[in-house]
C-alpha cells in the first residue's frame, strides 16, 4: 500500500513565514518571524517533511533565503525539499550537498528545459518537478507568467527524461482554502504514470482523505499552506486523518 504524506508548507520572504493569495506579492500575510522555529513546530507536531518556497528567489530568479534553509536542514530531524529562484547546477549542488533532500525545479522547466533535463540525469530523484498551472498551463516566475505550455504536456515530457516526482499547484486555488483540484492531479499522476504530490486549496482534513484516495493512482501527498497557518486544524490532525484513508 503506498503512503501518503504531509508537507506542512513555509513560504518564505524577506527571512519571514508568509502567505500570499494566488501567488499575489500585494496580499501577503505574515505568520511568523523565523522560518526554522516555524518547521521546529511542524517537526515536533510530527512531520517527516517541510516544503520550502523562496519567494523572494522565485521573483528575483537567485537564492535569497538560502540561509534560512539550511538552518532547517542542518539543526532539525526533518526531511526538505526546497523551490524559488534555483536556477544552476551550483545552486542545485549548494542544497543537496548541505542537508537538503530534495530540490525543487519549477520555471526553468518552461524557460530552460535542457538545464532541468542535465538536473534530472545527474540527480535523479533529488529533483521534483514543480508544475504550477493556471487554466491547465504552466506559470512561471513566481507565477508572474503564463506560458503556452500544458501542465499534463510538460509532466510527460520530463517523466521520460527521469522525473518520478512532480509537485502540482493549481494557482486558482491556492491560498483560497476553497479545496484541491483533484481531478487535475489525479490527470497529471495517469500522464505522466509518476507520483504527484498536490497543492493548493487544502482547507479541511476531508479534503486531503479526498486526496489520498488516489494514493494508489500516484497522488502520492499534499502540501499544506494556510489552513494550518489559519488554524483549520493541527498538523497533528491532519496526520491522523490521513493515516487510515
Amino acid at each position: 500500500m503506498n503512503a501518503f504524506t504531509l508537507y506542512p508548507a513555509i513560504d518564505m520572504r524577506n527571512g519571514k513565514c508568509v502567505r500570499l493569495i494566488q501567488g499575489d506579492y500585494g496580499k501577503e500575510t505574515i505568520y511568523g518571524d523565523s522560518p526554522l522555529d516555524m518547521a521546529a513546530q511542524f517537526a515536533q507536531e510530527g512531520a517527516e517533511w517541510i516544503h520550502l518556497v523562496d519567494l523572494d528567489g522565485a521573483k528575483a530568479g537567485r537564492k535569497v533565503n538560502d540561509r534560512h534553509v539550511l538552518d532547517i536542514a542542518r539543526q532539525l530531524d526533518v526531511k526538505v525539499e526546497i523551490g524559488g529562484g534555483i536556477r544552476s547546477e551550483a545552486d542545485v549542488y549548494g542544497y543537496l550537498s548541505q542537508g537538503v533532500d530534495r530540490v525543487i525545479l519549477g520555471s526553468s522547466a518552461v524557460s530552460d528545459p535542457a538545464f532541468v533535463k542535465s538536473m534530472l540525469k545527474q540527480y535523479g530523484g533529488k529533483i521534483a518537478i514543480g508544475l504550477d498551472a493556471r487554466n491547465g498551463y504552466v506559470s512561471t516566475e513566481g507565477w508572474l507568467e503564463t506560458s503556452s505550455v500544458r501542465a499534463a504536456d510538460l509532466g510527460h515530457e520530463l517523466a521520460k527524461e527521469g522525473a518520478e516526482t512532480f509537485i502540482f499547484t493549481d494557482i486558482a486555488t491556492d491560498g483560497m482554502l476553497s479545496g484541491p483540484n483533484i481531478e487535475s492531479t489525479v490527470q497529471l499522476a495517469k500522464a505522466t504514470g509518476k507520483t504527484v504530490i498536490a497543492s493548493g486549496g487544502v482547507s479541511s482534513v476531508a479534503d486531503l482523505k479526498a486526496l489520498a484516495r488516489f494514493k494508489d493512482a500516484g497522488v502520492s501527498g499534499a502540501i499544506i499552506g494556510k489552513a494550518l497557518y489559519t488554524k483549520q486544524f493541527t498538523l497533528a490532525e491532519a496526520l491522523s486523518g490521513v493515516k487510515d484513508a
